[in-house]
């Protein structure tokens, strides 16, 4: 029998996503989890250092195998490493009860506004807030799509696509198509309640609403949701909440992409798992000297892997 749960997979001291293709193929590693365990998906947000899930699965270990696996031998592959990407497991919560599981999913689809990488929900490609109520909220899908016959590139070797999923001319699945929209929207209900749970704060209302009805789940919270935090992380992830955020800090996407296509070719190596402690010490100098008010020392060490 099916069962609710939240997925994540963190990597805090290193990126698992160095570019936009990277979140590309992983956000389709989710699509061919999800379709080859004949599970439904019901949210999903990839991070540059981990991805939450929202899914209900009779075979959540195999949803896990399936997807990490796809997504580690490309990155492997891709940027010379070897080893396991990410943590050595999953966190996983069971979640039970109509508000239990409205409070995981929107925690989900607000995960960008939380780490401060847009001021709402709907500003970030790679989450499915956008697949929620489309044509009520003025969203609907208006892009071109991929043949079928180019789809392979942006998708594990030997996969075949669900016929049913489109990819946008990036190569990404769609989250509309692999997750099933129609049940989140009848657990919300109308647009303006998920308008209303994608601008809520975070407070003790929220989870006296879930201790209300009958669940075995401890209420979703956002200290919960974002397991392995500080408490001074989990602070400014509610101070995000107000939508206030640094527009002019760096994103772990571009520190990377200026790490990759100056830095590394400038070393002579093939990625930046093929340069020395040393040079990597000299590239960390180089991007503080120059980016020191718009970067932290912890994010220059996660995406030059220090």
């Amino acid at each position: 029998m099916r069962k609710t749960y939240h997925l994540c997979l963190a990597s805090h001291d290193e990126v698992m996503h160095r570019s936009e293709e990277d979140y590309i193929y992983d956000v389709n590693c989710m699509a061919v989890a999800i379709s080859r365990t004949e599970s439904r998906g019901l949210a999903d947000s990839v991070m540059s250092t981990h991805d939450h899930l929202c899914v209900q699965s009779d075979d959540i270990r195999g949803l896990c195998y399936v997807r990490r696996n796809a997504y580690t031998r490309y990155f492997n592959a891709k940027y010379g490493r070897k080893g396991r990407l990410g943590e050595k497991d999953h966190f996983i919560s069971e979640i039970n009860g109509i508000r239990h599981i409205t409070a995981a999913i929107s925690y989900v689809n607000r995960n960008p506004l939380h780490h401060g990488v847009s001021p709402t929900p709907f500003g970030y490609k790679f989450c499915s807030a956008n697949a929620v109520f489309q044509k009520a909220l003025g969203k609907e899908c208006t892009a071109s799509f991929l043949s079928p016959c180019s789809r392979y590139r942006t998708l594990p070797s030997n996969v075949v696509l669900t016929p049913s999923y489109r990819m946008d001319r990036s190569g990404m699945v769609l989250h509309e198509d692999f997750l099933d929209i129609r049940y989140v929207e009848e657990i919300y209900v109308s647009p303006r309640s998920y308008l209303y749970m994608m601008n809520r704060y975070s407070d003790e209302k929220w989870i006296m609403e879930q201790q209300e009805e009958e669940s075995t789940a401890t209420p979703v919270t956002l200290e919960n949701m974002e397991y392995g935090y500080s408490t001074e992380d989990i602070r400014r992830m509610k101070s995000n909440e107000t939508g206030r955020i640094d527009l002019s800090a760096l994103s772990d996407i571009q520190l990377c992409k200026e790490i990759d296509t100056y830095y590394v070719p400038k070393s002579s190596c093939h990625s930046v798992y093929g340069l020395s402690e040393t040079q990597k010490q000299h590239i960390g100098n180089e991007l503080w000297r120059k980016y020191r008010r718009r970067t932290t020392e912890k994010q220059i060490r996660r995406c030059l892997v220090l």
